[in-house]
């Protein structure tokens, strides 16, 4: 008869190669324990989204202020840079306009012949300055009579001259550029009054005689020429 030992419960069978703890038996999991559920990711996914959307509208308008800003830059850069040219011209012009006072006095004075020795070389250095200055002298006798450029201190008529003209530069024009510092002061003559008339007559005279002639011509070859004896 076999006796049992006593403090030893019953077990069951356990494979041979398998721990203590595949025999105990565990709990399934629930279905879905530990996912986010779906709701929840696709309102993240819009709140992303729509941050997104915000960054590139706030993104797009410094852009706008930056490049807004870049061209008020460059232009105000442009609009110095013009001003600086327009005053630096101003003030080259009115230096030069101090200055023509001395070159009329130098144009006298060379007129007469009294323009020699360190006088003469004194006077050739500043004209020669001022011309690189950009002065440049203008007015010469024989040209038409421009008031833009003009100013007509004697006036005259004159029976060779076709249209109002520069007969004498009483005193030489001067420009800086394209702005006209001091007109030439010039004497202009106008063509005589009457002149054009005659000068029209003349010319009428002369077509006509020699459409005259022309048309004997032709009268006398169309009859065989003068008669012969």
């Amino acid at each position: 008869m076999t006796e049992e030992t006593p403090g030893f419960d019953e077990k069951p069978d356990v494979p041979s190669g398998a721990t203590p703890d595949d025999a105990e038996p565990q709990a399934a999991s629930p279905s879905g324990e530990g996912a986010a559920p779906a709701g929840d990711a696709s309102a993240q996914l819009a709140g992303l989204t729509a941050q997104l959307d915000q960054v590139r509208t706030a993104l797009g308008e410094r852009t706008a202020d930056l490049q807004r800003l870049q061209a008020e830059y460059q232009n105000y850069r442009r609009r110095v840079d013009r001003d600086r040219v327009t005053v630096k011209e101003i003030a080259v012009a009115n230096l030069l306009s101090e200055l023509l006072p001395v070159l009329d006095d130098i144009g006298r004075a060379r007129e007469h012949g009294e323009l020699v020795g360190g006088f003469k070389s004194v006077a050739e250095s500043l004209e020669t300055v001022a011309a690189k200055m950009g002065l440049q002298q203008f007015g010469k006798e024989g040209e038409p009579f421009d008031p833009t450029i003009h100013e007509a201190l004697m006036h005259s008529y004159a029976p060779d001259v076709t249209e109002t003209t520069c007969v004498a530069i009483l005193q030489p024009g001067y420009r800086f550029g394209e702005r006209t510092i001091r007109p030439a002061r010039v004497a202009v003559a106008e063509p005589q009054p009457g002149a054009q008339t005659v000068k029209a007559d003349e010319a009428e005279t002369s077509t006509g005689a020699s459409g005259a002639s022309g048309a004997s011509a032709a009268d006398d070859k169309e009859s065989g020429g003068p008669d012969e004896g």
